[in-house]
């Protein structure tokens, strides 16, 4: 990983079932990240849901989510 790469997790059952409740949608509604991108390589598998954290210069933190395709 990059010191500039936001960081990538992977979540679990739980917390992919509480973000879509949440959020009121389904895994296809959500952006895409492909299987093979470097960010991610080796600790996903297709259908996965993975939360990037990404920093503003201020320290506040934002987070996005991403299902692997």
């Amino acid at each position: 990983m990059h010191i500039l790469q936001p960081k990538h997790s992977k979540l679990n059952e739980k917390e992919s079932s509480e973000l879509l409740k949440k959020m009121n949608i389904s895994k296809s509604q959500l952006p895409k990240i492909y299987s093979d991108d470097p960010a991610i390589s080796g600790m996903c598998e297709i259908g996965d849901i993975i939360k990037i954290e990404r920093k503003s210069p201020d320290g506040k933190s934002f987070f996005y989510y991403r299902v692997v395709v």
